[in-house]
């Protein structure tokens, strides 16, 4: 393992400080830990506040997104580990002002505990929460289970539509609805090359043959639907796009924005040949592409691979897609 750290056991504090170290104009830790952080302006005084939070080693998901037109708060965990419910619960407060707070994070049992926990807490000190899971792995469940998807790159749409719904002045409820509109209206799905080295483990998190691939791997390196050897980028493509597609049930005349993310160690001269076949299936199926996503904006420490996000628009979604956004990772996005 070849690994730019110090103690493994450090590495997330490590980070963290680096990165407010770098960014002290626009984040601000919020609690003793920093394990919370918040806009540096935050709370916004009469607007929703939007947090989020998750396990490290996926940057810019979660940190990476707080910002304007974005979150306003994220709770970190160690990697691939939830936040505890006491960090959740320290950038909630921060983040609240006054007009309640909407939890928007990824569909994982273990931060789905931790901040139901933290909601209540924080209800009990008069904050109003509400709580929206990004979950739009499509092979992470049938489509009949749909609720039971894991969050993948969809949080980076999720995200946007948010915190531009809570901007424009939308009360509580009406940002939670148009988060959930979001993801009844998205999907994702990954294809794994290679595996993530967990560095306190110093050991892949799975392994793959020479040669080989896995279609419909998690952002963790869950199990997928198969493995197989290495198809040619444009077969890869197809596959991803029409199980997509499928799923969404897509046809001639949608429209339709798009994600091709990386998720940590390949090239992005490989997720443009990724987004040129989308493109050319796009324009053969009679669907129109009004938005295409290059780069990473969900990874899994060093895993080499790609996922492929799909969202159909429509006016409310094109509308907030098209808000002005930033953060100190992202830049300009979205």
């Amino acid at each position: 393992m070849k690994k730019f750290i110090n103690d493994p056991d450090s590495f997330v504090d490590e980070v963290i400080e680096g990165i407010l170290a770098v960014h002290s104009d626009a984040l601000r830790a919020a609690s003793d830990d920093s394990r919370a952080i918040v806009r540096a302006d935050a709370p916004i005084a009469n607007q929703v506040g939007i947090v989020t939070g998750g396990g490290s080693g996926h940057l810019p998901v979660f940190l990476g997104y707080v910002g304007q037109g974005l979150c306003t708060g994220v709770a970190i965990g160690n990697v691939f580990s939830s936040p505890s419910s006491d960090q959740v619960l320290a950038a909630t407060r921060e983040s609240n002002g006054g007009a309640g707070v909407l939890f928007v994070y990824g569909n994982y049992g273990g931060d789905v505990l931790n901040f139901d926990d933290a909601a209540e807490l924080a209800e009990e000190e008069g904050i109003t929460v509400r709580t929206v899971l990004v979950a739009d792995d499509v092979t992470s469940a049938p489509a009949d289970r749909r609720d039971d998807r894991r969050g993948v790159a969809g949080l980076a749409f999720a995200y946007k539509v948010a915190g531009a719904a809570a901007a424009q002045g939308a009360t509580l409820d009406e940002v939670a609805e148009a988060v959930e509109h979001l993801n009844a209206n998205m999907g994702s799905m990954g294809v794994g090359l290679s595996p993530t080295i967990l560095p306190a483990a110093g050991e892949p998190t799975f392994t793959l043959d020479e040669g080989e691939m896995e279609i419909g791997i998690g952002i963790h390196g869950e199990r997928g639907v198969r493995r197989g050897p290495l198809d040619p980028a444009d077969s890869i493509a197809d596959e991803l796009f029409a199980t997509i597609s499928d799923d969404l049930g897509l046809s001639s005349g949608d429209s339709i924005a798009v994600l091709v993310n990386g998720l940590g160690a390949t090239p992005l001269e490989e997720l443009y040949i990724l987004a040129r076949r989308v493109s050319q299936r796009c324009n053969a199926g009679g669907i129109i592409l009004e938005r295409t996503y290059v780069g990473e904006y969900a990874t899994s420490l060093e895993m080499a691979g790609a996922s492929l996000t799909v969202v159909r628009l429509d006016d409310r979604i094109r509308h907030l897609l098209a808000q002005p956004a930033s953060s100190p990772f992202v830049g300009a996005m979205l």
